[in-house]
C-alpha cells in the first residue's frame, strides 16, 4: 500500500519504531518497561492522524514518556486535560504485558497530573487558543517511546549503559528522520537539553535549524521560576515567536 497521506505515514512509522524497541532488551537497575506506542496506540494514532495531516514549520521533541502524561495516554507530554479537553482525544488505551504495580496504568481515567504537560500545552493554548491553530504549524513529538522503571523510581534513557543506549539511540535516530521527512519542518526545538543533543546528531545534514527550550519538568528549578515566560523568551530569540 502507497502511503501518500502525511498522518498515514506518520502512523507507519511509529508502528515501525514501536516494533524495533520492542525487540531491545534492557537489564537491571530496569525492572519495568512500558512501551505506549503499544497499549496506547489507539488514542497515539489518533493524535496523528488529527494533528500530523500537514506540513509543520516547527517540530518540538522531548525525551521520552512521562509516568503520567505519554505512558497513560499514548499522546507526548500527555496531560490528561489536555488531551482531553484541548486536543479532543480520548480513547482505550490497554495495559502493557508485565504492569509495574506501582505505576499502574489508568488510561484516560488518571488524576495524576503530568507537570510538564500542564505546563507545555497550558503555554500553548495560552499563546494559540485551539489545538487546531496550534497544530497547523507545530507538532509535538518524543525521541524515545519508551519508559523506563526502577521499581517505583522513573528512569530516562540518558541514564542508560551504552551497551543498552546504542541501538535504541539507532532505532530512535532513525524514527526522528523520518518524521522530518515526513513533516518537512524548518525548525526542530528540543524540550531540554537531551532531546537537542539528539536531534543534533540524529539530523546531521538535513536542511534544517535546531534549537532548544528549557524543559518544564518540576524537577528543574529555573522551570519552576517561570517555565512559559522562559520559554516564550527562547523561542522569541530564535525568531519563531514575537513578543
Amino acid at each position: 500500500m502507497e502511503l501518500n497521506d502525511t498522518s498515514e505515514r506518520l502512523i507507519a512509522a511509529a508502528r515501525t519504531l514501536s516494533t524495533a524497541v520492542n525487540a531491545l532488551r534492557f537489564a537491571p537497575p530496569v525492572s519495568h518497561l512500558y512501551n505506549p506506542l503499544d497499549y496506547a496506540r489507539a488514542p497515539h494514532e489518533i493524535y496523528l492522524r488529527r494533528f500530523g495531516k500537514s506540513r509543520k514549520k516547527v517540530i518540538f521533541v522531548g525525551m521520552n514518556p512521562g509516568p503520567f502524561g505519554m505512558v497513560q495516554c499514548g499522546i507526548p507530554f500527555g496531560e490528561i486535560a489536555a488531551a482531553r479537553d484541548w486536543m479532543g482525544i480520548e480513547a482505550r488505551v490497554d495495559k502493557p504485558a508485565v504492569e509495574n504495580p506501582k505505576r499502574p496504568i489508568e488510561g484516560f481515567a488518571c488524576a495524576r497530573s503530568e507537570v510538564s504537560g500542564r505546563r507545555l500545552w497550558a503555554l500553548f493554548q495560552q499563546r494559540f487558543g485551539t489545538a487546531e491553530q496550534f497544530f497547523a504549524d507545530h507538532f509535538v513529538a518524543n525521541y524515545c517511546p519508551l519508559a523506563f522503571f526502577d521499581q517505583g523510581r522513573n528512569l530516562t534513557p540518558d541514564k542508560l549503559p551504552s551497551a543498552e543506549s546504542a541501538p535504541l539511540y539507532a532505532a530512535c535516530d532513525e524514527h526522528l528522520r523520518q518524521i522530518v521527512t515526513i513533516l518537512q519542518p524548518e525548525w526542530v526545538i528540543g524540550i531540554g537539553a537531551f532531546a537537542e543533543a539528539r536531534a543534533v546528531e540524529a539530523l546531521k545534514g538535513m536542511p534544517l535549524k535546531i534549537g532548544k527550550v528549557l524543559h518544564p519538568s518540576p524537577a528543574s528549578p529555573a522551570a519552576n521560576r517561570g517555565w512559559a515566560e522562559a520559554a516564550t523568551r527562547q523561542l522569541s530569540a530564535l525568531g519563531l515567536w514575537a513578543d
